[in-house]
């Protein structure tokens, strides 16, 4: 997004959508959160975005060394000289003339003197962006909330007669219940950074614009991680900014009994859920519809939480879907993904990704239990997976999702019921007949059109899918123990070499 001329980079592009184009100049800002959330590393890149457009920049310092600024900046390979640090424990004689000390932390410097450093450094550099580390140090100086209170208030004052943009720093010490509301008032616009500890796998990251005076922003948590380079920050999707014009026609699976469940196949700009017990075929069914997809040269993506890429493929192989050749062209991706190092920001942005960037009219997620692992909240989950589907609905893409029942034979459940979310519904299970297990297929809903309300018999096999006719006398289906009492003569047989 084009920033307005009022508004400058902050030097991250993620968090700058946020902030629909950057932070107006001129003000002072509040960046706070825990230590080890990210503060120092986004408030490097605010200086080196300055220091790229040729404006003077200035890193005060009460917390951290130079040399430890470094360490953080080499290991996001770059460079800080090209702007100013001035840290207070390496300056010397901050008590007066009589001081025999040359190395002076910041809780033995007078508030006051402290202060007057600061402003004197301001006026010998004459920056444009300045970032102060921190003020937790300052309010162990104060002591006192209201002297506090009154010398951060001076040095707003201050910095209200200069053309600069202020980022004031705090890790949180001594604030009280965790947060700083008197600060909040003060600052133009508070920005928080969070660092979430979880049960199990990596810790994950959020931000938070809390207020912006004057201008519009991205309100909400976004996901963020630490990489090589800085903050990749993952502004919180909205469908309904990304909506594209498309012909919501029937997508084909090349197996025409299967598409006559739906009448034709599901519609472009819809999902499609597809349950039922393990080893009924759900996730055979959705590599039908992708390899149907990349013959017709349509990009396809499959995000795997479950199964090992290699084995998928191996399967595939197995049910005659040559998958491999639409994997080298490029037509197809599968993307193995880990639960447990992936939060729903990110996962969202891969798809913004595959979607804006290659083109992708077709996408599976197997399967949803792995996706409900990279957010233990079950509510917040259905909300980031109902603003997904319909960013994809929006853009026309068809999606299947892959959602495993608990259990093989009997009543079964699921540890998340997304089914009113989906378009659609496919349902696949186990039904008994002569004393031998077989599969069957029906379609629950489907709010594109039309369905069929048959329960048809499934099979996979070497040669690839089959569906059956329609099996008309059944017994037990609701209860989910079907028996099917109606002639042979309907039911699938192997086939010839299969």
């Amino acid at each position: 997004m084009k920033s307005d001329a009022s508004q400058i980079s902050t030097g991250n592009e993620g968090l700058d959508l946020i902030l629909c184009g950057g932070l107006p100049r001129h003000r002072l800002y509040l960046l706070e959160g825990a230590p080890g959330s990210g503060k120092t590393t986004l408030a490097l890149q605010f200086l080196r975005e300055g220091a790229r457009r040729g404006e003077k920049a200035l890193y005060i310092t009460l917390s951290e060394t130079r040399d430890e600024l470094e360490v953080v900046a080499a290991s996001h390979g770059w460079d800080i000289s090209d702007f100013d640090i001035f840290e207070f424990n390496a300056v010397d004689g901050l008590l007066g003339d009589g001081a025999d000390q040359s190395i002076l932390h910041p809780w033995e410097i007078e508030l006051s003197e402290t202060v007057k450093l600061i402003r004197d450094e301001v006026e010998r550099v004459q920056p444009s962006r300045v970032v102060f580390d921190s003020l937790s140090e300052m309010r162990l100086l104060a002591q006192d909330p209201l002297r506090y209170r009154r010398q951060v208030l001076a040095l707003k004052q201050f910095f209200a007669g200069r053309s600069t943009t202020v980022l004031l720093v705090d890790d949180l010490s001594g604030a009280k219940d965790g947060s700083d509301s008197q600060l909040h008032s003060l600052c133009h616009g508070v920005i928080t950074l969070e660092r979430l500890t979880l049960d199990f796998g990596a810790a994950r990251r959020r931000l938070q614009v809390q207020k912006l005076r004057g201008v519009d922003f991205n309100a909400g948590y976004h996901d963020f991680i630490i990489a090589r380079g800085g903050l990749d920050i993952y502004p919180r999707l909205i469908a309904a900014d990304h909506h594209a014009e498309f012909d919501g026609h029937p997508v084909s699976s090349d197996v025409p009994e299967l598409d006559a469940l739906l009448k034709g196949g599901p519609l472009r700009g819809t999902s499609t859920l597809i349950t039922g017990p393990a080893g009924t075929g759900k996730t055979t069914i959705a590599l039908q519809y992708v390899q149907a997809a990349c013959d017709r040269g349509e990009p396809a993506i499959i995000y795997q939480f479950d199964e090992r890429v290699g084995t998928l493929l191996i399967r595939a192989k197995a049910f005659g879907l040559d998958l491999k050749k639409h994997l080298d062209s490029g037509l197809l991706v599968i993307q193995q993904v880990d639960p447990a190092d992936t939060s729903p920001g990110q996962f969202a942005s891969w798809v913004r990704h595959q979607v804006e960037e290659r083109g992708v009219r077709m996408l599976v997620v197997d399967s949803l239990n792995g996706y409900l692992a990279s957010m233990p909240q079950e509510k917040q989950l259905i909300l980031q997976m109902h603003e997904l589907l319909s960013y994809l609905s929006q853009k026309g893409v068809v999606t299947l999702l892959i959602n495993p029942q608990q259990g093989l034979v009997g009543t079964m459940n699921t540890n998340i019921n997304i089914s009113y979310v989906a378009d659609a519904v496919v349902l696949l299970r186990f039904f008994e007949a002569d004393g031998r297990i077989r599969k069957a297929i029906s379609v629950l809903k489907n709010r594109g059109g039309h369905h069929e309300d048959t329960i048809r018999e499934f099979r996979v096999d070497s040669h690839g899918v089959r569906v059956g006719e329609p099996l008309t006398r059944f017994r037990g289906v609701l209860t989910g123990t079907p028996e099917y009492m109606g002639e042979h003569t309907p039911l699938m047989e192997v086939r010839d070499g299969a």
